[in-house]
């Protein structure tokens, strides 16, 4: 007898990933795959559409041939600030321009004179001025600086809703993808933002629907359930919200650490947005105040340099666990040493200088350093509200002494990791499910671990 799976597409900046589901949510396929980058029309790196399409295709239909799977669903999880602009014949018009590509200065400068000021419009949309990571800032470049281009679009899709399309051929809007620091959305009118409209951005965006959506449909001769989609954060969170219901905040740990507060229930703050707080959108429509902080970014480039200057393998600091003496050592006389690459603070010194003669020294203190900006961000997300509850998934979940430092700085908050590979994946698959999640959830699944801070001597 077939078991019956829902399928999801999960498509990383880095790792396209295929996984199939049971119906208790548990993995029982996966398939990774790495394409090689393509320039744009500039020379900018960026997916290659095509080959990724082709893929997308020949998984699924291998998959729906397999004797052992009864595929009934099948859902999308992408990054997001990604835009795909289809033709009125349904073609692809422009490559998919990467949230990395630098915008023309004149250009943001001309859209925020007209729809300004900077600080009210950040607030208003729950996203900071960040060029290309603002979607909707890429659309209004293409209409003043690629006017012929923008003529051509029929549709502008976020990426999430285009994977769906290749499936559906049906062009649909959704609310995660709409409200990820897009800034097209105005999370105080609960609609566009004003510019959207003035602009007629608006239609070349399809109608949006609920991120629950499904489309039944004969797929290749087969009755599937196909998604419409979801944004990767908003999914990653879905299962947390889900299961819990006491007030909690989410720290999604990669290249970017992003905390996620789904319970904020006040627009964001002057002070937040100059803090670089943002919006995400949960698949209910309402905010999810967030802070981001480039620490896997900032713990890659640093590690490089110590691993260089003690002469050690590129993997010893992988061995490396919290030693509680080291710790206070250096409590003792603090000081900042490490100058950041890409987080700005007031504290850096203008050069890194190493006092220690180890490496695990050296290593405990860049994470003190780490953790006391982690702590912050935290904090930040948090605001005034009462949060008791603590989630860490994603890479750092593995590293000893970031873990007991942060459950150390934050001890009132009960701090629970999550094994958490499959967070965007099992959001998606959960996204188009009529399944109840209990409490139970997160240690069936995702290897739930509790965290006591240690006894301080």
């Amino acid at each position: 007898m077939k078991k019956e799976v829902t399928a999801v597409f999960d498509i990383g900046k880095t790792n396209k990933k295929f996984f199939l589901f049971d119906t208790d949510f548990k993995e029982v396929y996966r398939e990774y795959k790495k394409f090689d980058l393509i320039a744009d029309e500039d020379g900018h790196p960026t997916e290659n559409l095509l080959a990724l399409q082709n893929w997308l295709k020949d998984v699924f239909d291998s998959i729906l041939k397999a004797e052992e799977y009864d595929v009934t669903a099948i859902n999308f999880s992408t990054y997001g600030a990604s835009l795909v602009h289809l033709d009125e014949n349904g073609e692809v018009v422009t490559p998919l321009y990467d949230y990395t590509k630098p915008l023309d200065t004149e250009i943001t400068q001309s859209f925020y004179e007209k729809y300004g000021p900077e600080l009210e419009f950040s607030k208003d949309t729950g996203s900071t001025n960040s060029g290309m990571l603002n979607s909707g800032m890429q659309l209004y470049w293409l209409k003043y600086a690629k006017p012929e281009v923008f003529k051509k679009i029929k549709y502008s899709l976020h990426l999430p809703q285009y994977i769906s399309y290749i499936f559906t051929g049906i062009p649909v809007s959704e609310y995660t993808s709409i409200g990820c620091h897009t800034a097209l959305w105005d999370y105080t009118k609960k609609d566009y933002h004003d510019w959207v409209y003035q602009e007629k951005i608006d239609v070349k965006l399809p109608p949006i629907v609920s991120t629950e959506t499904s489309i039944n449909m004969n797929y290749n001769g087969k009755r599937i359930k196909i998604g419409v989609g979801i944004h990767d954060s908003s999914s990653a969170l879905l299962p947390y919200v889900r299961s819990i219901k006491k007030p909690f905040v989410l720290v999604s740990t990669g290249t970017w650490s992003i905390t996620l507060n789904p319970f904020s229930k006040t627009p964001l703050s002057a002070t937040e947005v100059k803090m670089n707080c943002i919006n995400y959108m949960r698949i209910n429509g309402k905010a999810v105040k967030a802070s981001r902080l480039f620490l896997g970014n900032e713990y890659k480039m640093q590690l490089k340099e110590l691993t260089a200057y003690f002469k050690v393998s590129k993997d010893y600091h992988k061995e490396i666990q919290f030693n509680y003496e080291t710790y206070t050592e250096i409590r003792k006389d603090f000081k900042h040493l490490f100058t950041w690459y890409g987080i700005e603070t007031e504290k850096a010194p203008e050069v890194t200088k190493i006092p220690y003669d180890t490496f695990e020294c050296a290593y405990h203190h860049l994470m003190i350093e780490l953790v006391l900006l982690q702590v912050k961000s935290v904090e930040l997300a948090v605001g005034d509200m009462e949060i008791g509850r603590l989630y860490i998934d994603g890479g750092f979940t593995d590293n000893d002494v970031y873990i007991k430092l942060l459950s150390h700085y934050l001890r009132k908050m009960k701090l629970r990791t999550t094994n958490a590979s499959l967070g965007s994946a099992l959001g998606a698959a959960i996204s188009i499910s009529d399944s109840k999640l209990n409490s139970k959830f997160l240690k069936k699944n995702y290897s739930l671990k509790k965290h006591v801070p240690f006894i301080i001597k």
